[in-house]
């Protein structure tokens, strides 16, 4: 198996199977292959063998069937384009070394590789983070290829040290990393600050892979040239990017 990735804003990921090799995606994630490729869409794939195992990967993000491209008979190749502007990244996948990915961010792995739940530590991630804070943890043995949008900055953390980041900007960190949700200090930073109410806390050791575009904050730069009217899909989109859930429901209450 031999993999490219091409371009630089919106890149592409172009993997060229050997005869007997396969590889697993998400449905809705090709771009092109060529003719020596056959898919196969099933829900017993990346590591789940039963229905509500399927269900739990489509809660996180996921999706309830997963494609299997495959070259039974000759070599062939298949792509994966990115959906935002950002990076595709090749992570190794071994026993013992999982990742947590946003819930966007898987993109298609090799045969062994593990696709489920991640779950966070607190609630108030998942609710109040503002983007969804649901996690795919990728495990098992493999490689495994993600999508960050924009730039990625990569940090290794000592044992204790802590970085707060804005849950959108959390794009995948390895699983000896800890996770916890802390809260924005000061009433008026909480209220009119615009970051929303929380802020993820990781804790080493392990590496972090932050990312500095996030779907919110690209709907809400395009929020002003989409179309409805008073209360519409615009406005909607802006507020909830803004504020987050929990400060949308606020904003919502103090302005009827």
């Amino acid at each position: 198996m031999q993999t490219h990735v091409l371009g630089s804003v919106l890149p592409v990921l172009e993997i060229a199977l050997e005869r007997g090799e396969m590889i697993t995606a998400e449905t809705g994630q090709l771009s092109w292959m060529t003719g020596g490729i056959e898919l196969n869409t099933t829900t017993q794939a990346a590591g789940v063998s039963g229905f509500f195992g399927a269900v739990g990967r489509a809660l996180s993000g996921g999706g309830l069937f997963m494609t299997q491209y495959s070259a039974p008979y000759a070599p062939g190749v298949v792509a994966f384009a990115a959906k935002i502007p950002g990076h595709i990244c090749e992570v190794p996948v071994n026993p013992g070394r999982g990742y947590l990915v946003h819930k966007h961010g898987f993109l298609c792995a090799t045969a062994g590789v593990q696709l489920a739940t991640g779950f966070t530590q607190s609630l108030g991630a998942g609710i109040f983070g503002g983007n969804g804070f649901l996690m795919q943890r990728i495990a098992g043995a493999g490689q495994a290829w993600v999508e960050l949008g924009g730039e990625v900055i990569a940090r290794d953390l000592l044992p204790g040290e802590v970085v707060r980041v804005h849950p959108g900007h959390v794009g995948m960190f390895e699983e000896s990393v800890n996770f916890t949700v802390t809260t924005l200090r000061g009433i008026r930073n909480v209220f009119f600050g615009g970051d929303g109410l929380f802020l993820a806390e990781l804790t080493g050791p392990g590496r972090i892979w932050l990312q500095t575009l996030t779907l919110p904050n690209l709907a809400h730069a395009l929020a002003p040239y989409l179309g409805g009217g008073e209360g519409g899909g615009g406005q909607a989109i802006e507020t909830a990017t803004e504020l987050g859930v929990a400060g949308a429901v606020l904003k919502s209450f103090f302005s009827r």
